[in-house]
């Protein structure tokens, strides 16, 4: 059975570090949903933009499939540029993202829910309420495909953004990271990814192609974490695949 990660957020998750600086994979065991198919990993795994490049989520699966022995299957949707509130429940953006994590349920078992988002809510106005509205977004998720066992891994914003000259109010970043590490603190199969001391492209806007590879170690290391904490990995999913032998008696 597969195991597949459900990828959501915007650019830096999407990816943008650039292909010619990309660290080398292992891809054998990587898949990505496409068209509701599972189809070997290609760079760009999440082509939200002609710009699209390497992703951190590949590091990630390479990890993962290393360590248990599976495949790993990519449901990419992040979309770069958006806000959290176009990721509330109703929004194009999460109704995607459910119908893509459910086609996915049909030929694997959801094993974790990768976040990154939160440059286009550095606003004063934003910031101040992003934990609160993250998590109903991630309660909703977890509710609607049924995600409460599963690990969700939040990561923070890079230290660069306090040099990059796009947006003054980038700067204030770091209420945005409190507000994740308050959501990974305050909530059960929650984990917050520091994104410290990684680096970022010439736009001190984007991670690059060596901090993403980097950036999903980290990912998979606070993955680790929080999946063997209550239950082994193999009891989670053993609970998925009942959940769903239930569903298609009824």
């Amino acid at each position: 059975m597969i195991h597949s990660f459900l990828l959501i957020g915007q650019s830096n998750m999407a990816g943008r570090g650039y292909i010619e600086e990309a660290v080398n994979v292992d891809t054998r065991h990587i898949k990505i949903l496409r068209n509701g198919r599972w189809q070997s990993m290609f760079r760009p795994i999440n082509p939200d933009r002609s710009f699209s490049g390497v992703s951190l989520a590949e590091s990630f699966a390479e990890k993962y499939a290393d360590k248990y022995g599976v495949d790993v299957g990519l449901i990419c949707c992040a979309d770069g540029g958006t806000s959290l509130d176009q990721w509330k429940k109703g929004g194009l953006l999460y109704e995607n993202a459910v119908y893509q994590a459910r086609l996915a349920q049909r030929t694997s078992v959801i094993s974790g829910v990768l976040w990154h988002q939160g440059e286009a809510d550095c606003s004063e106005e934003l910031h101040m309420t992003y934990a609160v509205r993250f998590k109903e977004l991630m309660e909703a998720l977890r509710s609607e495909l049924n995600l409460h066992n599963i690990p969700f891994l939040l990561g923070g914003l890079g230290d660069f953004l306090s040099e990059c000259a796009l947006d003054e109010k980038l700067k204030n970043y770091t209420y945005v990271n409190e507000a994740l590490e308050k959501v990974a603190r305050e909530n059960p199969m929650t984990g917050f990814v520091p994104a410290k001391g990684l680096s970022s492209n010439p736009d001190n806007l984007h991670f690059n192609a060596k901090a993403l590879y980097e950036f999903g170690l980290r990912y998979f290391s606070e993955f680790e974490k929080i999946a063997v904490c209550d239950k082994k990995i193999s009891e989670i999913h053993h609970e998925d695949d009942m959940h769903r032998t239930e569903m298609e008696l009824l």
